[in-house]
């Protein structure tokens, strides 16, 4: 347990990370890599150049700060962060240098303002929540390798099939190299896979997906295509048929819940469409009475995944209703008919489409962020209550309420 006297100290450092949290958590992560390179094996390069790591770090460490008399507030994110670990391969001997390293940055950008005191507090109370995240992922290995199926860590999976989804996604079959079965996974989770790009020293870490229902003898990613996407390309254009992957157990705590009964509605935007097609086909399959809206957004035909796929599961399902928005539709959308609106959703139609849902109906987004921070916008303005509202970003997590830039990956 912490003393009031560090519980104090730690909370007169809020309005300073409140300034300078992005700056430190960018130094930290300098210091980091070049103290220990390994650890590039590690972290997603692209969210390291993109600033979205050290704001999510940034966030972290604040609300920590926050609420460092109340730490059990902060659980769910713990577990968030925790599912990301486990599925990385973060270790107990990782939390000490990491430790050090964030106490030499605090030091060095703050300068004499990070006094002693100040930074004894710190190391305490970073200390008791590494203890905590320790705790919470030593479980969550635990459970991974213990399940049926389950492993630790990463194992080898071959490509079984490759599916062209659009001009942008194409969906990847896994299945394990040895033969033997997969554990099973709640629809929602993602996997991470490992794999060495042509022309780089480190391995690459990326979390997709995993846009089937569980219950077969596979895992199916489906990867959008990145302009600077290292790994995307490299799935898109080098592997094929037969080639090895390493691959991480599910992980993830976006996940439908099948206890309930209640309506859903599933809001997608681009390629946030794949934990959708997880969420909508086991419904179908484990809860055909359940009521589903399925509201997905691209910019048009040619890049959307998964259209026919939807529009069968709709067309064989009485409790089915299915929207799709084209941002710029071509004009062989516009011959086809093939969406629902033409533009950006618009809170008028997204009202008159959920006019007659169920006031107990969850709701379920997940997209570019921008696009989630619209859609959170908009169920506030229509009154969905909060608890009601589920959604995950696809990398570190951000804050919808916060101002956000105009521009944001997908997994690459």
């Amino acid at each position: 347990m912490l003393s009031k006297e560090t519980i104090s100290i730690i909370k007169s450092t809020v309005p300073v990370l409140e300034v300078h949290g992005v700056t430190i958590t960018s130094r930290f992560y300098q210091r980091l890599f070049e103290k220990h390179p390994e650890l590039l094996n590690m972290f997603n390069h692209a969210n390291q150049k993109k600033g979205r790591q050290q704001t999510a770090l940034a966030n972290s460490i604040l609300a920590a700060a926050v609420h460092i008399d109340q730490l059990e507030s902060i659980l769910p994110v713990v577990k968030q962060i925790g599912h990301k670990h486990r599925s990385l391969g973060v270790k107990p001997e990782h939390y000490p240098i990491v430790g050090e390293t964030l106490l030499e940055a605090i030091k060095e950008v703050l300068g004499e303002a990070a006094t002693d005191e100040i930074l004894q507090a710190w190391g305490e109370a970073y200390g008791v929540i590494a203890d905590v995240c320790i705790g919470v992922e030593n479980e969550m290995y635990k459970e991974a390798a213990s399940q049926v199926g389950g492993w630790s860590d990463f194992k080898e999976f071959v490509v079984a099939k490759k599916v062209r989804e659009s001009d942008v996604i194409t969906s990847f079959y896994l299945q394990p190299w040895d033969g033997g079965t997969i554990a099973d996974y709640q629809a929602g989770q993602y996997i991470t896979i490992k794999i060495q790009p042509e022309g780089h020293e480190h391995t690459h870490l990326r979390q997709y997906s995993l846009s089937d229902a569980p219950g077969n003898d596979y895992y199916r990613i489906s990867v959008k295509r990145e302009v600077d996407g290292v790994v995307s390309n490299q799935l898109h254009d080098q592997y094929k048929v037969g080639d090895k992957v390493e691959v991480s157990a599910p992980a993830g705590d976006f996940v439908l819940d099948t206890t309930q009964t209640e309506p859903v509605v599933l809001i997608s935007g681009g390629v946030g469409v794949t934990p959708m097609m997880s969420m909508l086909k086991t419904i179908v399959r484990e809860q055909p009475e359940r009521e589903v809206i399925f509201i997905h957004a691209a910019q048009n035909g040619s890049v959307q995944a998964f259209r026919k796929d939807v529009e069968e599961i709709a067309a064989t399902s009485a409790h089915v209703r299915n929207y799709f928005c084209y941002a710029e539709p071509t004009k062989a959308d516009i011959n086809l008919g093939a969406f629902h609106y033409d533009g950006l959703i618009e809170l008028d139609w997204l009202r008159d489409v959920l006019e007659n849902i169920d006031s107990d109906a969850d709701y379920y987004f997940c997209g570019p962020v921008p696009f989630m921070k619209v859609i959170n916008q908009y169920l506030k303005k229509l009154g969905v209550e909060a608890e009601r509202i589920y959604y995950e970003f696809f990398g570190p997590a951000g804050n919808l309420t916060a101002e956000l830039e105009d521009e944001i990956t997908t997994k690459s």
